[in-house]
């Protein structure tokens, strides 16, 4: 049987004059600003040229361009090689904002001809604004293309052992070393989300909350001094919170040491190379944290790649077009009215 296996991200400028029609494409989507055309694209395109000079610094930072693709890359090139496939199965990748596009990902897997499609998110925690999102449009350029092979769909793997380990595992060392300066404190980041988004039923938050209880579990430090907490908040909405850079404010006035590691980005880009290694590290040194680590991001790390695999081979298993969280079952709660899978 020839799989293809098709893994679903966000995407990155890959020059400095592709920061602004990608700003763009991210606010066009209406997963992100929920308002009707034209006025979506409208609205899309002031605040992507407003942000655009901001954000070119940022990516300057990182040399030009973002690193997820490449990092996706070699994520994609660790599961091949996990999964044993051989020439009977092929990783795809398809970026919602930037190249490769949705749509041309799915050209080139319907010209490969595959008998069964699995679509792999690398968000652990389903969002309406991020895996919904990749997921339609997957859906939308299938219908427009013609692609009508089998197709499984994982939503969701927030306490998948092999992530968790992945993070837990590089927490760990990092403890050791910051217990120097004092009791260190363990901040859980995951990109925000507007508040309303949640109330609205997406179970984003408390996907990250089980992520975040999952890797103290892990650790299993007794006493250990840890809180969930969130970054990149941006507009005048409330988001959910904690806020990370409150947190980093609230360690300042207690002089504790602190690492900060992402538990919902599984590629380095922006958010953790330039917000957190830069921004939030010299937030730290300003308000007299002692001692500051980031936490990579889980990336190709050989326990996250395993769980991929294990994902791949559940979904495999499933009927045509199914969908299943890495639990195999619903793990949201019923207040979670957006989450894919009925109770």
């Amino acid at each position: 049987m020839r799989s293809a296996i098709v893994l679903l991200n966000l995407g990155g400028p890959d020059s400095l004059d592709s920061v602004r029609p990608f700003l763009f494409n991210l606010f066009n989507d209406k997963a992100i600003f929920r308002l009707p055309q034209p006025f979506r694209s409208l609205l899309a395109a002031f605040v992507a040229k407003r942000r655009t000079p901001t954000a070119i610094e940022i990516y300057r930072q990182l040399g030009g361009g973002s690193p997820l693709l490449a990092n996706t890359e070699e994520q994609a090139a660790a599961l091949h090689k996990a999964i044993e496939g051989g020439e009977s199965t092929r990783v795809f990748i398809a970026m919602r904002y930037w190249h490769p596009f949705t749509s041309q990902t799915v050209s080139d897997v319907k010209d490969w001809a595959p008998d069964q499609i699995i679509l792999l998110p690398l968000y652990p925690q389903f969002s309406t604004t991020t895996t919904a999102s990749s997921l339609a449009a997957w859906h939308d350029s299938s219908r427009l293309l013609k692609l009508v092979a089998p197709t499984k769909t994982v939503c969701c793997y927030p306490t998948e052992t092999g992530f968790i380990r992945t993070i837990a595992d590089s927490i760990r060392p990092v403890l050791a070393e910051a217990n120097r300066f004092g009791k260190p404190r363990l901040l859980l980041s995951a990109h925000g989300l507007p508040e309303k988004v949640v109330k609205g039923g997406d179970p984003y938050q408390f996907q990250c909350e089980q992520t975040a209880a999952a890797v103290v579990a892990s650790l299993g430090v007794q006493n250990l001094d840890w809180t969930m907490c969130y970054q990149s908040r941006v507009g005048p909405l409330k988001w959910i919170g904690p806020s990370t850079d409150e947190e980093i404010r609230r360690a300042g006035l207690d002089k504790v040491p602190l690492i900060v590691a992402p538990i919902a980005f599984v590629s380095e880009h922006s958010e953790t190379l330039v917000e957190i290694e830069i921004d939030y590290r010299k937030l730290a040194q300003d308000v007299g944290v002692p001692y500051f680590e980031r936490i990579p991001t889980v990336a190709a790390g050989t326990y996250f790649i395993g769980a991929l695999a294990d994902l791949v081979a559940k979904a495999s298993a499933k009927g045509s077009f199914s969908c299943t969280s890495g639990a195999g079952t619903r793990i949201c709660p019923t207040t979670a009215t957006c989450c894919p899978l009925t109770q």
